[in-house]
């Protein structure tokens, strides 16, 4: 069967040029399945990733359908400026042969102008609840000839606490609209809000089977949580990223890494909810002029950005949800670009990065952390040059300074202390590493025999034993040093770090029971003979 095309959904020949004019040789599944649906008037629930294309895919019908010239005939709401923008963007690229007009309404932007772009009577409005809702009070807006209403990201926008203002603004839109609803996930609340608001809507879920992008090369670190900020600038030294993305949970932890960076001499700045609409448009700024090549922001900072160039993203704190970890590596790897997603995981967290395994049906490499020596060397070139640029531009009183501290010290123990301070905080390569200075994967340097209560008896044979704990933890197959198989008991030895996840995953063996006679958990014991330590 023939592919269906955009010369095959009857659209208005101005819109096709539009189509054809940005390059869109091909409809993606999302606007394959909603545009012919759209145009015949029903209403549609889609759950779509970032960059499957559907601001066409809702854009495209309406546009088709609008009156040019005809007053504000279609809303869209989205959770964010940065997303009401780019959504603005896209719709007026795709309208220009028609002359529609479209209009951006959100927080942070002069309401004086907005007043101004509202009185044109544009065709669509794109807003943000919040400012639509100012709009409605001061009557600027009236959405009584309404015959479009689009949710986009609706599930952030209940995240962020809409749900009244969505209410309202839907309760005061005519019955006879159509209406569309985009999210990520499609949870309990999403839904019913749907089935509230909506006529019989259609429920689309695209790309349910392969929900990641196919061209990220997705790799993960197994880092000890107080050296995941060494870890972090090791990496970005050996990966040289052209812009990165990188993630945090909280927007306290975004700013800590953010002062870590700069501390460490990268061009890094913060993104999150707390900053001033102002402040967040001069980082974009700055981040668009390749004035700085790290952007650290929280998950609903970033929801919406324009930022196709970003070759990095990189999870410093695994996302709590599969769904979340999908959306931030969907930040990379766009418009056929190559990316790489990583993401930095700490011992606890084994189960998390199983579930997002599991969510995208791919095992994600773990691999090791660059070599620590080629780091340092680049880190105290960096730093010498830091220094150097420092103390040619210092007056003269910190000349005389040190002068007289040179009169009480010698200058080696001067210098290493100004270093030690001009650090504090950010911890360095250091030449003779302990375990607790390791950015590699957790030091492997003492292993542990490891008991199952489990053996011949019950079926276990090696081979398929590794298979399994290889499957369901972060060992590899050579981490697995030796295996003994008893009648009624295996024993394995292992490094010690693994000790707990055995412990978790062997209370889950699926084909096996434990003979009643032993206690339900398997024992560690030291094995100083194994120890690389030699202690």
């Amino acid at each position: 069967m023939k592919p269906v095309g955009f010369d095959d959904m009857h659209l208005k020949n101005g819109l096709l040029d539009m189509i054809r004019a940005k390059g869109f040789s091909e409809p993606t599944p999302i606007q394959v399945q909603t545009i012919p649906l759209a145009l015949d008037g029903h209403d549609v629930m889609g759950q779509a990733r970032t960059g499957t294309g559907k601001t066409a895919a809702f854009g495209i019908p309406i546009l088709n359908c609008l009156v040019p010239a005809g007053g504000m005939q279609a809303l869209v709401i989205c959770p964010t400026r940065e997303l009401s923008v780019q959504v603005r963007n896209e719709l007026a690229s795709l309208g220009r042969a028609l002359e529609i007009q479209v209009v951006a309404v959100y927080g942070g932007q002069s309401i004086e102008i907005q007043f101004q772009e509202l009185a044109r009577q544009p065709e669509i409005v794109v807003a943000t609840p919040g400012r639509l809702m100012d709009h409605l009070r001061r009557g600027s807006v009236c959405l009584e000839d309404l015959r479009f209403v689009v949710l986009d990201e609706a599930d952030e926008m209940l995240d962020m606490g809409f749900l009244p203002d969505i209410e309202l603004i839907l309760s005061e839109c005519p019955p006879t609209r159509q209406t569309f609803l985009f999210s990520a996930t499609l949870p309990e609340e999403v839904r019913e809000l749907g089935m509230r608001f909506m006529q019989d809507p259609v429920i689309m879920l695209v790309d349910a089977d392969e929900p990641t992008v196919p061209i990220v090369e997705q790799r993960c670190y197994r880092v000890h949580p107080g050296r995941k900020i060494q870890a972090l600038c090791q990496l970005l030294e050996a990966e040289k990223p052209s812009v990165s993305l990188v993630f945090c949970r909280t927007k306290k932890g975004v700013d800590e890494l953010t002062y870590r960076l700069v501390q460490r001499g990268f061009k890094a700045e913060a993104l999150h909810g707390d900053m001033s609409q102002r402040e967040r448009d001069q980082v974009m700024s700055r981040f668009r002029q390749g004035r700085l090549r790290v952007l650290v922001a929280t998950d609903l900072a970033s929801r919406g950005l324009d930022i196709d160039m970003v070759s990095h993203v990189i999870n410093f704190d695994i996302p709590e949800a599969p769904d979340i970890y999908v959306h931030r590596i969907g930040r990379t790897g766009r418009a056929g670009r190559d990316g790489v997603a990583i993401t930095l995981v700490e011992p606890a967290q084994t189960r998390q990065l199983r579930l997002i395994e599991r969510h995208i049906d791919r095992r994600i490499t773990i691999c090791e952390c660059p070599n620590r020596n080629r780091s340092r060397d680049q880190h105290e070139d960096e730093l010498f040059n830091r220094v150097v640029k420092a103390g040619r531009q210092v007056s003269n009183n910190y000349r005389n300074m040190v002068r007289r501290m040179l009169d009480r010290e010698d200058a080696v123990t001067i210098l290493a202390g100004a270093l030690k301070l001009l650090e504090e905080g950010s911890a360095a390569p250091t030449t003779n590493a302990t375990p607790n200075d390791s950015v590699t994967l957790l030091e492997e340097t003492t292993t542990v025999n490891v008991e199952i209560p489990w053996g011949r008896a019950h079926g276990i044979k090696a081979e398929q034993l590794v298979q399994w704990l290889v499957n369901r933890t972060l060992l590899r197959e050579e981490q697995i040093v030796d295996i003994e198989i008893d009648k009624q008991s295996t024993y394995l030895e292992i490094p010690f770090e693994y000790v707990d996840e055995i412990y978790q995953v062997c209370n889950h063996l699926e084909y096996l029971q434990p003979t009643p006679k032993r206690k339900p958990h398997p024992f560690a014991r030291w094995s100083k003979a194994h120890s690389s330590t030699g202690r």
